[in-house]
């Protein structure tokens, strides 16, 4: 979702997967596989074939923050994961000609995070296109290094993701996993099927960087879901 940082970013291993893997976050069906759009941008799934994913509990948190399952639509604003040190602000992100995710531009808000606008706002259930909401990042850069989502393969489950909305509330989000996918075998239904609790996708480029392509060979993908607000 870059191109090759000065350093090595950091992957997540099995002990990061949490009990929301591949157990935990059973489909009913699959879409089809998502691969990058070196262009810029991740292919979306046919809506026809979408299915809702079944994602297993989440624990009550311990938490001094109002509980709710569900918040009404809002745009998102800003995202802090305080764990890995990001806080940026979130722009909007639509489609390409091609029909894939855009992603942010070369510019002044390259290394800012993007919220696809046709997914859900965060907080909310199944509003958008897409049943959970969807953050997007770029690992790094040539100029610049590491950007907005270098760390966060570093995730654990249990570290907290606030995404503050138009609104004024902050919606809170506990990590339940962290996985990396071949760009090829991208499991498209479990990533943005619709789930019945609002939920949360974080997504950027991992793995080996390929020269000969210019691109990363996998994507890092953290599930998350909303434990509360404030």
């Amino acid at each position: 979702m870059a191109v090759q940082a000065q350093e090595q970013a950091p992957q997540p291993g099995l002990a990061v997967f949490g009990p929301a893997g591949l157990d935990g976050l059973a489909v009913e069906r699959h879409a089809g596989d998502m691969s990058w759009v070196r262009a810029g941008g991740f292919s979306i799934p046919d809506q026809s074939t979408t299915t809702t994913v079944a994602t297993t509990a989440v624990e009550d948190a311990e938490v001094d923050h109002y509980p709710v399952s569900s918040l009404p639509p809002s745009l998102p604003v800003a995202i802090d994961i305080p764990a890995i040190g990001v806080h940026s602000s979130l722009q909007s992100l639509g489609l390409t000609e091609d029909g894939a995710i855009e992603v942010p531009q070369p510019g002044p808000r390259y290394n800012d995070a993007g919220w696809y606008r046709y997914s859900s706002t965060p907080g909310s259930v199944g509003m958008g296109s897409l049943g959970s909401a969807i953050i997007v990042g770029h690992i790094d850069s040539v100029e610049d290094g590491p950007s907005v989502f270098f760390r966060l393969g570093a995730l654990q489950p249990g570290d907290e993701v606030m995404v503050t909305r138009s609104d004024g509330l902050v919606a809170v989000f506990r990590v339940d996993a962290v996985r990396v996918y071949p760009k090829d075998e991208f499991p498209t239904t479990l990533v943005y099927g619709r789930t019945p609790h609002a939920t949360l996708r974080l997504i950027t480029c991992g793995g080996v960087f390929d020269r000969s392509s210019g691109s990363y060979e996998d994507n890092i993908v953290v599930f998350a879901t909303m434990i509360g607000a404030y």
